[in-house]
């Protein structure tokens, strides 16, 4: 079996979500099971130069009226054997970011991508690998499907992984008039008068999942005007939800080499030292007894950033101290600077992009924060759990999926949890967690060992995903 993964991030290559964690964790999953899996992205500005990547292939595209001469590199990612391949054309991606500059996305979007998809169907000519699936991942990839489809000959087997519904890459009709594809598959990736990359993906892939099973069903009701397509795909058994894993290489508190100290399950007590290291690094209070509050992402709206900014001073009321590490929305990163001012000792900002103070907020937090709007699957809370730092989630997506109320009469659960998008709810769950770290401290170290026991490692998923792999290509099993 032989698996190919198209997408437009993947670590430590380029990342800005948790799209970049999960292809490389999948991809060496199932490499552990016995599958041959290669990745290929986009070749950014930043990935190493020539004399590190070797030259294995080239091939000429013609997109929006010229041809496109590029190359193709190999890699590979650390730890493993399983190859990447980077589609090497500067004029579409040797640029400062990888989806566009100061919160504005890149004019030729379209046309950037529109290649990445084109080049994947070309590239196990131009290389030799040839895939039983191609496995493509959001609106970057997803018109791998409709070029194959169009392109005459027997198509091959695609798997199209939703990471977020939000992002579907959507443009008007005159902007996809050079993309290569004839006047009627523009018509069929036509949706509500634009031309939508994912919609296209949506309809023409052979199956279609996303990343947790809640979002898989919450997406047939509310799916940001794809519903009646997701709905028809589901109907036909053609729509399903595989949960995200955590690679535990990476994210693993007992060998974790950014952390200050190392701890474990059976052995807690470095969670101590890394709180006490982030509060003198960060200028935070060395208060062992006031509750961290951490949060790690992208400073956008589905992240629940409007619930915390209207309700952060009754927050801050509870005594907790506060660190927030991402980049995003000017409105938001404005907000936490000058938070951090107004609290001086008891909140910090970091607004930036750090895998290093990522692995030290998780590991010297007692409470982790996501109050989101909706969450496909969420990685954070995994991290968490792992890391002994306890969940606060609203009950969506993959955070419902996988964090479970605590009971203090069962001693039960893993997290604390609220339903309604209000800052009152959400006050309530984090003031629920903060009395039980106050009132009970036995209570809570069972209830951070509880949750550091758990498995949420790739390995059940990508059994799943292997099943998918089996059913389109016909295979046993």
């Amino acid at each position: 079996m032989r698996i190919l993964f198209v997408a437009a991030e993947c670590a430590p290559f380029a990342k800005v979500g948790g799209l970049a964690d999960v292809v490389p964790s999948l991809a060496r999953a199932l490499r552990d099971m016995g599958v041959e899996t290669a990745v290929f992205i986009p070749r950014y500005r930043g990935v190493e130069g020539e004399t590190g990547l070797e030259r294995c292939g080239e091939m000429r595209i013609r997109l929006a009226g010229e041809e496109r001469p590029c190359v193709i590199r190999r890699g590979g990612l650390p730890r493993g054997e399983v190859p990447v391949y980077f589609l090497d054309y500067p004029p579409y991606f040797d640029r400062p970011g990888i989806y566009g500059e100061g919160g504005e996305e890149y004019p030729d979007s379209p046309e950037r991508f529109a290649l990445l998809s084109r080049a994947a169907l070309e590239l196990p000519a131009a290389v030799g690998f040839e895939p039983d699936v191609f496995h493509v991942h959001d609106w970057h990839a997803a018109l791998v499907p409709v070029y194959a489809r169009f392109g005459g000959g027997a198509p091959p087997k695609v798997l199209l992984t939703i990471h977020n519904l939000a992002y579907q890459g959507t443009y008007p009709r005159e902007r996809a008039e050079g993309l290569g594809l004839p006047p009627r598959a523009l018509d069929a990736i036509t949706h509500r008068g634009k031309v939508n990359f994912l919609y296209g993906g949506i309809v023409f892939a052979d199956l279609v999942n996303t990343v947790s099973p809640t979002y898989a069903r919450e997406i047939q009701d509310d799916g940001e005007g794809l519903e009646e397509v997701l709905r028809e795909r589901a109907g036909r058994g053609e729509l399903l939800g595989i949960l995200n894993g955590v690679d535990y290489e990476v994210w693993n508190p007992e060998t974790d080499p950014h952390i200050w100290a190392h701890y474990s399950a059976d052995d807690p007590a470095g969670k101590a030292v890394n709180k006490e290291r982030l509060q003198r690094e960060l200028g935070l209070s060395p208060d062992p007894d006031a509750p961290l509050v951490g949060m790690i992402s992208r400073l956008v709206d589905q992240k629940g950033f409007d619930l915390v900014m209207a309700a952060f001073e009754r927050m801050m009321a509870l005594g907790i101290q506060f660190v927030l590490l991402g980049t995003g929305d000017p409105v938001y990163e404005r907000f936490f600077r000058e938070a951090a001012g107004r609290y001086p000792g008891r909140a910090a900002a970091l607004i930036t992009f750090s895998e290093e103070w990522a692995h030290r907020i998780e590991a010297a937090a007692d409470i982790f924060l996501m109050p989101s709007k909706f969450e496909p699957c969420g990685l954070n809370q995994m991290y968490s759990l792992r890391y002994g730092t306890v969940p606060v989630v609203r009950a969506t997506g993959g955070l419902r999926d996988t964090v479970r109320e605590y009971d203090p009469t069962t001693d039960a659960g893993n997290g604390f949890v609220f339903r309604d998008y209000v800052p009152e709810a959400m006050l309530a769950a984090l003031k629920r967690a903060v009395d039980l770290y106050r009132g009970d401290r036995g209570a809570w170290r069972r209830l951070m060992v509880r949750g550091m026991r758990e498995d949420h490692s790739w390995e059940a998923s990508a059994r799943e995903y292997l099943r998918l792999y089996r059913r389109l290509a016909g295979a046993p099993g």
